[in-house]
């Protein structure tokens, strides 16, 4: 179950990669933006924004957080689906995945299908976190790997569900799109309030510790999270009030049937 509280508890950090993905797409009218994994629904609100004149749809699989999207003020609709099932129809000119794709098996052969069913033109753009290779995410899987809880929890924790920006330009240009592809490290400085639990871990409870949290008990999940706080404060001090969280993500723009239009 996805708590859309705890995922909007850094919002503003959150939100950048968004942004920052959807200022290289430059479409200019499409008939159809649709967005995949859309979570609560505010970054869905901005897609309706900046195209006015478009159907704009938002596909989440979480009930929790497409309710949550139901309350805002948005022409955008919203609808509870399984990113894995979607199929794009004839209008679809925009499509947008941000950090989603994490979650999908198989999604690099969801990405190649999309590119091909995708109307010639349209734009494919996505991006996922990259950063399974950092403190945080290796103190994750130390703990999880220990005896108490590696039956139940090593089956659910991926070293890299992803992969870097080079080959997924490579597979999608295989695939006949026109692709830019980038890598960019944000570091967040994360507020460190007196008496409360350390920032890195409470960002990690609204994505990667999910499963962690709905596969165990509540004695579990706190003696889990207790330890796993002992590890992100070894791994990221507090300085000046705040901790240096950095988190790199990748990113692809993708504009379907380019690279054959190119050799016409």
């Amino acid at each position: 179950m996805w708590d859309p509280h705890t995922y909007l508890r850094y919002g503003g950090e959150r939100s950048r990669p968004f942004h920052d993905l959807v200022a290289r797409v430059p479409a200019d009218r499409p008939r159809a933006v649709v967005d995949l994994g859309c979570g609560p629904g505010t970054l869905t609100a901005a897609l309706a924004a900046r195209w006015p004149a478009a159907r704009v749809a938002g596909l989440d699989a979480s009930p929790e957080m497409i309710a949550r999207a139901a309350t805002l003020d948005t022409r955008a609709e919203f609808r509870v689906g399984d990113v894995a099932d979607w199929r794009p129809g004839p209008d679809v000119d925009v499509l947008v995945a941000n950090a989603v794709l994490q979650w999908v098996p198989g999604h690099r052969e969801l990405l190649a299908r999309w590119a091909h069913e995708l109307p010639t033109g349209a734009w494919l753009a996505f991006q996922v976190p990259g950063n399974f290779a950092a403190p945080s995410h290796r103190a994750l899987r130390e703990v999880a790997r220990r005896d108490r809880w590696a039956g139940t929890l090593g089956p659910l924790l991926r070293d890299a569900p992803v992969d870097d920006a080079v080959d997924y330009a490579a597979s999608l240009t295989g695939a006949g799109c026109a692709v830019d592809a980038w890598e960019t490290v944000y570091v967040h400085l994360l507020p460190a309030e007196p008496a409360a639990d350390h920032p890195v871990l409470r960002w990690m409870e609204g994505t990667a510790l999910r499963p962690v949290r709905a596969a165990l008990d509540a004695a579990g999940w706190a003696d889990f999270r207790a330890e796993l706080g002992v590890r992100l404060a070894e791994a990221y001090p507090v300085r000046h009030g705040q901790v240096c969280f950095p988190f790199r993500r990748i990113f692809v723009v993708a504009r379907t049937g380019a690279r054959a239009e190119e050799n016409l």
